[in-house]
C-alpha cells in the first residue's frame, strides 16, 4: 500500500463519514449498528463524527454487521489503515522546535512500560553520551543547546524499574564514528555500562549474522499500542494493533539472534579495542 502523506491527513474524517454514510444506506439507528457489531452505541457515534480512529478490527467488525460487499470492505479496510497512520516530516518538526518532539517522545516513554529500539545504523539519544547527541544534532538547523538539554533529561526514564527496555543495535550502529575516536570510547564503554541495568536489556548483532530480513529502518514500539518508523525525510506513526504486531514480530526475530549480557559486554569490549588500536 502506497502512502500519500495528504491522504494520510484526510482519511480519518474520509473514514468517518464512510462509515456514517455506509449506515445509514443500510437503514439502520447507531443503537443497532452497536448492537449488531457487539459496541457501544457511544463507540460507534465517536467513530462516526471522527473524534475516535477505529482500528482495523473495529472497521471489519462494523463492515460486517452492515453486510458490505468484498469489494467495499477491501476499499474501506485500505482507507482505516491509512488513518491509523501519522507521518510527521522533519520540516514540520524542524519548524515546530526539537525540544517539542523531545517533549513528544518523553510522554511516550512515561505512559509506556515495554519499550523497545530497533537501531541499525546509530546509537539513539536514550543511550548517547552528551558529545555523541551534539554531533547527532549536527545537520538540524538553529541553536540545538536546548535539545541536548532535553535528550539528556530524558535519559533519566531507563532509571525507573517499572519500565523495561531492550535495545537492539547492529555493529554499525555501535560504531558509526559520528565523534572523535577518543569520545567514541567513551560513548561503546557507556552501552556496555547501561547493559546492566536491571531494567535494561542491550543486544549487539556483529556483522555477518545472518537475519532473515535486512536492518531496513530504525524503529521504536511502545508496549503494544504504537510502533514508530524513522526515514531520512520524517517518521511514521502506526496505531493500528495489525502494524504494531508487526514490527514486533520483526524484532522478536532479530532478537533471537542478538548477542545479550556478558556475550554483548564482551563484544562491545572488543569495539573498544578496536578503536583504541587505531588511535
Amino acid at each position: 500500500m502506497t502512502l500519500d502523506p495528504e491522504q494520510l491527513g484526510r482519511s480519518k474524517s474520509d473514514l468517518a463519514e464512510i462509515l456514517r454514510e455506509l449506515r445509514k444506506r443500510a437503514g439502520l439507528t447507531g443503537d443497532r449498528l452497536a448492537r449488531r457489531c457487539a459496541m457501544s452505541q457511544s463507540k460507534v457515534s465517536k467513530i462516526e463524527t471522527g473524534k475516535v480512529t477505529p482500528t482495523l478490527v473495529d472497521v471489519e467488525r462494523i463492515l460486517t454487521a452492515l453486510e458490505a460487499p468484498r469489494e467495499l470492505v477491501a476499499e474501506v479496510t485500505a482507507l482505516a489503515r491509512i488513518a491509523n497512520t501519522q507521518w510527521q516530516d522533519k520540516r514540520s518538526s524542524w519548524r515546530r522546535g526539537l525540544e517539542k518532539r523531545q517533549a513528544e517522545l518523553a510522554y511516550l516513554e512515561n505512559t509506556s512500560s515495554d519499550m523497545r529500539y530497533f537501531l541499525p545504523a546509530m546509537v539513539t539519544g536514550l543511550l548517547a553520551t552528551p558529545e555523541y547527541i551534539k554531533a547527532s544534532l549536527d545537520n538540524s538547523p538553529g541553536d540545538t543547546s536546548r535539545t541536548v538539554t532535553k535528550k539528556l533529561e530524558r535519559q533519566a526514564v531507563l532509571y525507573d524499574t517499572k519500565k523495561s527496555f531492550t535495545f537492539l543495535l547492529t555493529e554499525q550502529a555501535v560504531m558509526w564514528a559520528i565523534v572523535p575516536r577518543p569520545a567514541m570510547v567513551i560513548q561503546v564503554e557507556r552501552l556496555a555500562s547501561l547493559s546492566r541495568l536491571p531494567n535494561v536489556r542491550l543486544g549487539v548483532l556483529p556483522n555477518g549474522t545472518s537475519p532473515a530480513r535486512g536492518p531496513m529502518n530504525t524503529f521504536t514500539t511502545y508496549d503494544d499500542r504504537l510502533a514508530t518508523v524513522e526515514t531520512f525525510a520524517g517518521r511514521l506513526v502506526f496505531q493500528d494493533p495489525r502494524d504494531v504486531i508487526q514490527h514486533l514480530a520483526i524484532f522478536a526475530a532479530y532478537e533471537r539472534i542478538a548477542l545479550f549480557g556478558d556475550e554483548a559486554r564482551a563484544f562491545l569490549a572488543g569495539c573498544v579495542r578496536s578503536i583504541i588500536h587505531d588511535l
